[in-house]
Formats: structure tokens, C-alpha cells, sequence
């Protein structure tokens, strides 16, 4: 009689409370950080959340990031844009372009992927100048790891 009631103690334990897993819980969003001490001003917030594409089929993951007070990408060197960029280190990674919007002086830079399929875990999401037309990715600008998600 103890066994079966310490077996029904402990499978309750796990219903009532399950163990902790690294999953993010969605919508959820993050504050994208500077890199580097010179940008105190430049911020960015990405969005995480599932969307559901026509025609139906699964829900996907969308990030949508939006970036202000980012400095002209030519200050860097040949670059003349920005890049959302995530990434699983050693498993798969995900770009798409930020467009400006057509405010003056320092524009903010927004874009968004909807075709994510992978588990949200240990995703790092950042900022990265891009050049356009060689379409190389350069240094990130904001980053933050998805693990603050909230």
C-alpha cells in the first residue's frame, strides 16, 4: 500500500508540475542590445510568436525585429543596410532584410521571417550590417539571446 501510494504521489508530482524545459513560451518578445559601448542610443526588440501561413499548413515561427538610432552601415565600411540574423550555433541560421523607414536622419529598421520550422531553443537573435549587392553579412550591431524572451 506505501508503493502504491509513493507511485501515485510521484505521478502526480509531474502533472501538477511538470519538469522545466528551455522552451520559450510565445509571443514573447526581447530587447536587442548594443554590442559595443559607442552605440548607447541604438536599440532593437524582436517579437517571437507562431503564425499560421495560407494555404494552411503548420504554424511557423515569426521574428520580427525592429531597430532605431542604428548609425549610417557606410560608417562601417562597404555596407549599406541591416540584416536580421538568428541563429542555433553549430545547427542553422536565418537572415532577412531590415528595410529603413523614410524618416530623416536616423531611420528605423524593420523586417520580419515567417517560415521558421525549428524549436525556439538557444536561438540567438541579432542585428548585422549587410551589403546588398555582394550580399555579405557583416558584424552584429544589436544582439540578445532568446532565452530572455518575456
Amino acid at each position: 500500500m506505501k508503493k502504491l501510494i509513493l507511485v501515485l504521489g510521484m505521478i502526480a508530482t509531474f502533472v501538477v508540475n511538470p519538469p522545466q524545459t528551455n522552451a520559450i513560451s510565445m509571443p514573447c518578445s526581447l530587447i536587442l542590445e548594443p554590442v559595443h559601448p559607442s552605440l548607447a542610443n541604438a536599440k532593437g526588440v524582436a517579437l517571437v510568436y507562431k503564425v499560421q501561413l495560407f494555404p494552411p499548413s503548420f504554424a511557423r515561427t515569426n521574428i520580427s525585429i525592429l531597430a532605431v538610432h542604428l548609425p549610417e552601415p557606410s560608417t562601417y565600411g562597404d555596407y549599406d543596410g541591416y540584416e536580421g540574423f538568428a541563429f542555433i550555433p553549430k545547427e542553422i541560421s536565418w537572415r532577412f532584410m531590415l528595410y529603413p523607414t523614410p524618416e530623416e536622419d536616423s531611420p528605423t529598421w524593420a523586417g520580419r521571417i515567417d517560415v521558421i520550422t525549428a524549436e525556439m531553443k538557444n536561438v540567438e537573435v541579432q542585428v548585422r550590417l549587410s551589403n546588398s549587392k555582394t550580399e555579405k553579412l557583416g558584424p552584429s550591431v544589436l544582439t540578445k539571446s532568446i532565452n530572455y524572451c518575456k
